[in-house]
């Protein structure tokens, strides 16, 4: 559902797709052919929240923003099943694992990879090309080439989704 909140309308673009249980609330701007899939919340009721082009956000997702930190997510990004993202920046081309925890001020760079279930605890800079993983969430080693193109695969698969879910069945 989408919701007005103190009279600002979340701006959507045409060609994403919101599902019908998801909540996005308030100051929200979603850009091209992003996903939003079903029980996902992005309460923009504090500070605003950026969601870049081809990004996918998945079933039971939690965005909210804090007072002087709004979050902004980037382009072709991946975020898990079950993830909360709170006051914080994600670069491009990234995967947010399921269940993954990231908290205010945090900035994660281009390109990189959070594990599922990793916590990323307040004020911390994942810089680019790096995997995350933990609680709390330390860098272990650079990303592997396959795994930067599973990201964009990833992508590709839930822009695919998306053409299913407006027509009732794969092309």
């Amino acid at each position: 559902m989408i919701r007005e909140f103190c009279n600002i309308k979340p701006e959507i673009d045409p060609t994403s797709y919101i599902h019908k249980t998801a909540e996005v609330i308030g100051k929200v701007k979603i850009g091209k052919e992003v996903s939003i899939w079903p029980g996902a919340v992005l309460r923009g009721d504090v500070e605003q929240i950026i969601i870049g082009d081809k990004t996918n956000i998945q079933d039971g997702v939690l965005i909210h923003t804090d007072y002087g930190f709004p979050t902004t997510i980037g382009k072709n990004v991946v975020v898990g099943h079950g993830v909360i993202i709170h006051g914080c920046k994600i670069g491009n081309d990234c995967l947010i694992g399921m269940g993954a925890i990231i908290l205010n001020g945090t900035v994660v760079e281009d390109n990189c990879i959070i594990g599922a279930g990793s916590v990323v605890t307040e004020n911390t800079r994942v810089n680019s090309g790096k995997l995350a993983l933990g609680v709390p969430a330390k860098i272990v080693r650079d990303l592997r080439e396959e795994e930067i193109l599973q990201i964009r695969k990833g992508v590709e698969h839930y822009i695919e989704k998306i053409k299913e879910y407006r027509t009732g069945h794969p092309e």
